[in-house]
């Protein structure tokens, strides 16, 4: 099993014949993904390399049975596209678009709130592998194997560092979650280690968390009294200076709240144990892992 994305999942692309849309979405085909459908409004009727483009998300769900969207178009249209597919039944949206104004990611947020039947990952954040099932988003694949170890990160080439360390170390991923830095994500840490925790395949979770906002120390706190499963973390930014954005607009610390350092000393209250680099990460699951087989 992985949580998410599978063989099940049927693929619509928000952006296809955009370059980049068309670059990634033909990727996750070629990977093995289901990239059933793609959204461009005035381009419905084309197609791009065999797979039908549609002028709205309504008309790709009844067409294809599409129930995941990837979102690929510019930050002023991001918002209105993940809206629409959730109102055309999708029950997955993964949002790679950077940039959409926090306004924007708001009123998505609080929307989608009042729907239990659709999750969003993202936006600004790299999607969803679940090796040897599904891709959908940017991850290079190639770099990760089927296993045992959830890793859920708010960067992604800390994802890609951390995933490859374990697969050099002879371990692999059940699935592989980044849920994007920006300071209103769709999905929490919460929210997909709680997923981790429910699935049977995952027996270690790794979670690569950052300065600024409170997300770790909630996860944290809801590790402590709902997991049973063992957890490592690594935190970016010990040596980020204080009142500077670092690389994602959410990792900024305000005052004395956000710090790497209070992170840390959270979650190893509750019993994760945090490595200071991502190789030390790597080494602690690798380590974990190997005790469980």
């Amino acid at each position: 099993m992985a949580i998410l994305v599978d063989k099940d999942t049927k693929l619509c692309v928000s952006g296809i014949t955009g370059r980049e849309g068309t670059f990634h979405a033909m990727n996750n085909k070629r990977y093995g993904t289901q990239v059933v459908s793609g959204v461009t409004p005035g381009k419905g009727g084309q197609d791009v390399e065999g797979v039908p483009v549609f002028d709205t998300f309504h008309d790709a769900v009844d067409e294809t049975g599409a129930n995941t969207a990837m979102i690929f178009v510019p930050p002023r249209f991001a918002a209105d596209s993940i809206l629409e597919a959730e109102d055309a039944g999708i029950e997955l949206i993964i949002a790679i678009t950077e940039g959409i104004p926090a306004h924007d990611e708001l009123r998505v947020y609080n929307h989608l709130a009042n729907n239990d039947n659709v999750r969003l990952v993202g936006p600004n954040c790299p999607g969803i592998l679940s090796p040897g099932k599904a891709n959908v988003g940017i991850i290079p694949a190639s770099f990760f194997s089927e296993g045992n170890v959830g890793v859920v990160s708010r960067s992604g080439t800390l994802t890609y560092q951390i995933g490859n360390e374990l697969a050099q170390a002879g371990f692999g991923n059940s699935t592989i979650v980044g849920i994007g830095g920006d300071p209103v994500p769709g999905s929490s840490f919460v929210d997909i280690i709680g997923l981790f925790q429910e699935d049977p395949e995952t027996e270690l979770i790794v979670m690569a968390g950052e300065i600024g906002g409170s997300a770790e120390e909630e996860a944290a706190d809801f590790i402590a009294e709902h997991v049973t499963k063992p957890v490592v973390a690594y935190i970016a930014g010990f040596t980020a200076p204080p009142g500077k954005t670092m690389g994602h607009a959410g990792a900024i610390v305000s005052g004395t709240a956000g710090t790497a350092v209070a992170k840390q000393e959270a979650l190893e209250e509750k019993g994760v144990r945090v490595g200071r680099t991502p190789t030390e990460v790597a080494q602690l699951a690798a380590e974990i892992a190997g005790s469980l087989r």
